[in-house]
């Protein structure tokens, strides 16, 4: 999805800091916790620089990440109207910019806001698509193609960010959990990207265009 006029000039980082609290924008480590599953839904999170993963546990213990966050997107929306607490935890994967926004004040801001609700707006449109190609590709793909894919948004090949990878450190162990399968055939996979000078990986994980053409020739196209 192409981004609107209105969105693509709108700077949502300047309007938060201006229209959100004092110092409203905050440093986080990697490893930090935004929020923690079962914690009140309270508030919603910008996203300036930088990944979280979003993580849920089952009623058994297993984790499973279910997303991942980057620049320019938002995170914990359900507190705007949502269940009362927390259905999934937030980690910050990589320093980040981040802007915390309570639930009254993004309220307000959607409301009496109209340049912010369309960013917003484009944002959540944006976001389902996505969900909806990950779950095809999720159903359709091979578990390699599931881990290429994977790769090409971690390094920000997929989205709305542009075409510049981003170095990020990154364990087969979480991979496995992204992609649904496990850690020996991650590991496999990762090898053969590597050989094929598609991917350096060595904790740092640096993606090549060439694993975007890779995907694209093996399995027709990428959303």
């Amino acid at each position: 999805m192409a981004a609107s006029a209105t969105t693509s000039s709108f700077e949502v980082l300047s309007f938060l800091t201006q229209k959100g609290p004092p110092g409203a924008i905050a440093k986080y480590r990697a490893n930090q916790t935004l929020y923690a599953q079962g914690d009140v839904a309270d508030s919603v999170f910008y996203i300036h620089t930088g990944r979280v993963k979003v993580t849920v546990v089952s009623e058994h213990g297993s984790e499973f990440v279910i997303a991942i966050r980057g620049p320019d997107e938002f995170c914990g929306e359900q507190a705007i109207n949502g269940p009362p607490l927390r259905l999934s935890s937030a980690v910050t994967m990589t320093p980040c910019d981040i802007v915390r926004l309570d639930r009254e004040t993004m309220r307000h801001l959607l409301r009496f806001e109209p340049e912010f609700a369309d960013y917003f707006l484009f944002h959540l449109l944006t976001r389902t698509a996505r969900v909806e190609s990950d779950l095809v590709a999720q159903l359709a793909s091979s578990s390699e193609m599931r881990l290429a894919r994977t790769l090409l948004l971690l390094a920000n090949y997929i989205g709305n960010h542009g075409p510049e990878p981003i170095p990020i450190k990154v364990n087969h162990d979480l991979l496995a959990k992204m992609v649904g399968t496990t850690r020996s055939r991650v590991t496999v996979f990762m090898n053969k990207f590597r050989k094929l000078g598609l991917i350096e990986y060595n904790g740092e994980l640096k993606v090549h265009q060439a694993l975007l053409d890779y995907v694209l020739k093996n399995e027709g196209s990428v959303s």
